[in-house]
């Protein structure tokens, strides 16, 4: 037993002895994989982020809107008869909109007609009667008051008949289009919206803390994403007060006419807001993966991803609001084909 014993203890220390050089062979194979699978180093242009004393500016959004613009709605009530016009119609001041079936407001027309000039005729007989001493004043200053009565009854039927017949108020374009031909038109009921594109204003509410900053006739930049546009705007309305819920106050800014503005567009406007420290870079640092942006700083020439939160943009340089501090690297160009952790070569 003690012989078969000796035997195993020598298999198994030749055994390891055997296998110790394979395994210190597969590790240093590992290694020098790793070495060569590590992306070369990049050449790449930098930046120190730079801490600047610049204006601050504040953008708000807001919308374009015609300073005149009208819901149509009918007077009287009644099945729309004649709608000359379509979505998108320019019409002039005084031109038909619609037209409302006038059968019931036209026969309380006639019958209002007919008893006025009967009450003319009863008076005039009563006069040619009086002067005659055929009848008494007092007749005579009844009929005149009937007649009075009658006339009424008359100018109110046909005011009611001209209500028939809807007629635009200012001359412009039928943004909305909310009838047919056939429905039924009662008061109140929009059935159209009319818009003077050619007189446009900005509308937009300020925080509280700016209503005494902002005064009528000041001049602020506007632009208008959807048509690309920068314009000036001028202060119309400021309210005097802040609505206590939302603790801002709507404003009105005048706008000079575009063709390619259109009431409903988006726009932003800029408020100055003081004097105030930031951090800049160049804006090609700046790199965007959906509604996320980084930039690659470099440290003992090794390229690291940075998330950062970037503010206002210009002359080619971007506000850094967080993530980035004063006097830290920045790559600039050759930041499109790195990945985090490559090491970078400064030209």
């Amino acid at each position: 037993m003690m012989k078969f014993e000796r035997i195993l203890g020598a298999a198994l220390l030749f055994c390891g002895v055997a296998f110790l050089p394979l395994t210190g062979c597969k590790d240093t194979g590992k290694e020098q994989q790793a070495i060569t699978e590590r992306p070369a180093p990049v050449k790449v242009s930098v930046s120190v982020a730079q801490q600047e004393k610049a204006g601050r500016q504040v953008e708000i959004m807001g919308s374009v809107q015609a300073v005149e613009q009208a819901e149509i709605s009918a007077k009287v009530s009644g099945n729309i008869i004649s709608l000359p016009v379509i979505l998108g119609s320019r019409v002039k001041k005084g031109d038909l909109l619609a037209e409302i079936d006038a059968g019931e407001i036209s026969a309380r027309m006639r019958q209002a007609k007919a008893q006025l000039e009967q009450t003319r005729r009863n008076l005039e007989r009563e006069k040619s009667l009086l002067r005659k001493n055929a009848t008494t004043p007092e007749t005579v200053k009844s009929l005149e008051d009937t007649l009075r009565i009658a006339t009424a009854a008359s100018e109110e039927a046909a005011t009611m008949l001209a209500y028939t017949r809807i007629l635009a108020p200012f001359s412009g374009l039928i943004t909305h289009k909310l009838a047919n031909i056939g429905d039924l038109a009662t008061p109140g009921k929009p059935l159209m919206k009319l818009e003077n594109e050619d007189r446009l204003q900005v509308i937009t509410n300020i925080p509280e803390s700016m209503i005494l900053k902002i005064a009528v006739g000041d001049r602020l930049s506007v632009y208008v994403p959807p048509a690309d546009l920068t314009i000036e705007g001028t202060v119309a309305e400021v309210a005097p007060t802040a609505d206590n819920v939302s603790r801002t106050a709507p404003i009105k800014l005048d706008i000079p006419a575009d063709p390619r503005l259109r009431s409903g567009q988006f726009a932003r406007v800029a408020f100055s807001g003081g004097p105030a420290e930031s951090i800049t870079v160049p804006a090609s640092a700046l790199l965007s993966f959906g509604q996320m942006e980084s930039v690659f700083v470099v440290k003992d020439d090794v390229a690291r991803l940075r998330l950062v939160r970037s503010g206002l943009k210009d002359k080619g340089r971007a506000e850094i609001l967080s993530g980035l501090q004063a006097q830290e690297v920045v790559v600039v160009q050759g930041n499109r084909q790195l990945i985090d952790g490559q090491s970078v070569i400064i030209e």
